[in-house]
């Protein structure tokens, strides 16, 4: 039997409160199955101390600050300041999740707007890379990305077009995949998954949201990583050790992990 794959789990929100009552276990289990660090990407000002808490709590997490589209009223203009703060003390590893969100209710674009540019703005002077959400909203990133040359980052959860895709890793971003391209109907992220080039491909789960196909309904979390890793080799018809390899060092490089 080979030696289980070392995974990185470029996007999950492991601090979520559904981890509260398993935390060490569910982290247990990740590192079990080859998982052997964890990007931990912020949604809103309230839950940064937490991040923090867990990223100096437990090896292997790393702490990223930001503010997500989703949720916008939480959401103050004076959280901008305090996220500079936080960038400045506590030296993340990325600014995020920021991005924007055309799928909300009311999703108030011109405000999204202001939040994920003051956001760039910060990543640009911090000299840091970008975790980027962006649902229904791919063009109006890369839109807003020519305004940032020289920036990385990733689109987590990426569903844009190929197109789309190749245009963001000529600017020098990554593209992350997790549960839905474990579906047998997610027949576009399958093409995206074969077609990319795998030195801009990185492996996430979303936990808790986006379980793949064998955790429909359930809780998602990093111990299911391995999962994608399977779907990405039978699509790419690729050895997982070699996936794991090259996704592993791309984190690693997009993220200053060494």
């Amino acid at each position: 039997m080979g030696l289980r794959p070392r995974l990185i789990d470029s996007h999950a929100h492991f601090d979520d409160a559904s981890f509260d009552s398993d935390r060490a276990e569910a982290l247990a289990r990740a590192e079990h199955v080859g998982v052997e660090a964890q990007i931990i990407p912020a949604v809103k000002a309230a839950w940064w101390p937490r991040i923090r808490q867990l990223s100096q709590t437990y090896t292997g997490l790393h702490a990223t600050y930001g503010l997500h589209p989703m949720y916008l009223e939480d959401h103050r203009t004076e959280h901008l300041d305090q996220l500079h703060e936080w960038v400045e003390r506590e030296q993340p590893v990325a600014i995020g999740e920021c991005g924007l969100d055309f799928y909300i209710d009311d999703p108030q674009p011109e405000t999204q707007q202001f939040y994920f540019e003051r956001q760039l703005d910060l990543a640009r002077q911090s000299n840091l890379p970008v975790i980027i959400h962006a649902r229904r909203s791919v063009e109006a990133v890369i839109n807003t990305l020519r305004n940032y040359p020289g920036m990385t980052g990733v689109l987590h959860s990426y569903a844009g077009s190929e197109q789309q895709a190749r245009q963001l890793i000529d600017m020098g971003f990554c593209v992350s995949f997790g549960g839905p391209v474990t579906y047998e109907r997610s027949k576009r992220l399958h093409k995206l998954v074969q077609n990319l080039p795998l030195s801009s491909i990185l492996l996430e789960t979303d936990a808790p949201d986006q379980p793949g196909s064998a955790h429909r309904g359930e809780r998602n979390e990093p111990a299911y990583l391995p999962e994608v890793l399977k779907a990405v080799s039978r699509l790419r018809d690729q050895d997982p050790a070699e996936i794991a390899e090259q996704t592993s060092i791309n984190t690693r490089r997009l993220f200053h992990l060494d």
